[in-house]
C-alpha cells in the first residue's frame, strides 16, 4: 500500500515539473552523511585552473515534439518542435561541431586533455520518450552522442521511455546519468523530511524519509543496474542548486554535476557546470549566436 501511495504521490508530482526554473544559488544547511575522502580534493582538479579554461557549449533540451494548442507560451520555450530539432542538429554537423561526452568534459577541465575542434555537448532532460523516438535518430544520422538525464520515478510511464529503451541508449555509445526520482528540487532535501501516507481509509499517516536516499541513491542504484555502469555524472532538477548540496554529491560518488545557466560555483565549478535551454522559439541562427555568446 506504501508503494502504490508513494508512486501516485510522485506521479502527481513529476507530471507537473520540467527543468524550467531559474537556476538559485540560496543555500541550505545539509548534515553530512560521511567525511569526504581526501582524494576528492585531488580529482576535483584546481578550481581557478578549471574556471580559467574555455567553457565547453552544453546544450540542453526536454520535449522534441509539435506544439499543442494546449501548449502555454512558456512551456513552448521548453519544447522544440520536431522539423526546428532536426534543423539545428544540422546546424551543428554543417558548422563543423563534434559532441563530446562528460568524461571527456572531465579530462580537459581537470587535466587539460584535447577535445576535438568546436566540441559540444547534448543534453536531455526528464525522460521523455521522444528523446528515443526522434532525437536519437537525429543524432546518429550526423555520428552525434548525447547524455540522457534520466528520472527513474517516470521509467516505463506513458510517453515516457522504457528500461530497455535506457539500456540501448547506452549501449549504443550514449551516456545515462541521474536526474534524481521524480524532480524534487535539490536545495529542499533534508535527512530527516515526512512524507504523508493516505491510507484506503483516508487515514494519513507520517513516515520518516531521507531525501538523500530517495532522491538521489536509489534512483542512481537503479539507472546503475539498468545500464550495467556506473553514475558518475547529475543533473539538477530545474537546474537549481545550493552550496550544501554540492558536498553531498560528491560524498555519493559524483563527478561532475550539471546546472543551467547559473553562474558557477567559484570554489568547486565541476558540481555547477552551466548549460543553456535550446529555446522552442529559436532559429538555427539564434541558436548558433546563443552558443558563441553564452560560453
Amino acid at each position: 500500500m506504501i508503494k502504490q501511495t508513494l508512486a501516485m504521490l510522485a506521479l502527481c508530482a513529476f507530471g507537473a515539473v520540467s527543468c524550467q526554473s531559474k537556476p538559485s544559488d540560496k543555500s541550505t544547511t545539509a548534515t553530512p552523511v560521511a567525511e569526504v575522502p581526501a582524494a576528492n580534493a585531488a580529482s576535483q582538479g584546481d578550481a581557478a585552473a578549471i574556471l580559467a579554461r574555455k567553457q565547453v557549449p552544453i546544450l540542453c533540451y526536454h520535449q522534441i515534439r509539435d506544439w499543442k494548442p494546449t501548449d502555454s507560451k512558456n512551456a513552448k520555450d521548453y519544447i522544440v518542435q520536431i522539423a526546428a530539432f532536426k534543423e539545428h542538429i544540422k546546424m551543428l554537423a554543417d558548422s563543423g561541431y563534434h559532441t563530446i561526452l562528460p568524461d571527456q568534459l572531465y579530462a580537459y577541465l581537470t587535466k587539460g586533455a584535447p577535445l576535438p575542434k568546436k566540441p559540444i555537448m547534448l543534453t536531455f532532460d526528464d525522460t521523455d520518450l521522444d528523446q528515443f523516438t526522434i532525437a536519437n535518430p537525429t543524432l546518429k544520422k550526423y555520428g552525434f552522442k548525447a547524455v540522457y538525464f534520466v528520472m527513474t520515478v517516470s521509467l516505463g510511464r506513458p510517453h515516457y521511455m522504457t528500461k530497455e529503451q535506457v539500456k540501448q541508449l547506452s549501449d549504443e555509445g550514449n551516456v545515462i546519468a541521474s536526474h534524481t526520482w521524480d524532480h524534487h528540487r535539490v536545495d529542499r532535501y533534508s535527512h530527516t523530511s515526512t512524507l504523508k501516507i493516505i491510507g484506503k481509509n483516508g487515514k494519513i499517516t507520517n513516515r520518516p524519509v531521507d531525501d538523500w536516499v530517495t532522491q538521489i541513491e536509489k534512483p542512481t542504484k537503479t539507472l546503475e543496474e539498468i545500464t550495467g555502469k556506473k553514475m558518475d555524472y547529475f543533473a539538477y532538477p530545474f537546474g537549481i542548486w545550493n552550496k550544501a548540496a554540492l558536498p553531498e554529491l560528491r560524498k555519493r560518488g559524483f563527478k561532475m554535476a550539471f546546472q543551467l545557466a547559473d553562474k558557477r560555483d567559484q570554489a568547486d565549478p565541476l558540481m555547477t557546470v552551466r548549460r543553456i535551454l535550446d529555446s522552442g522559439y529559436w532559429s538555427t541562427k539564434t541558436l548558433s549566436n546563443s552558443i558563441r555568446n553564452s560560453f
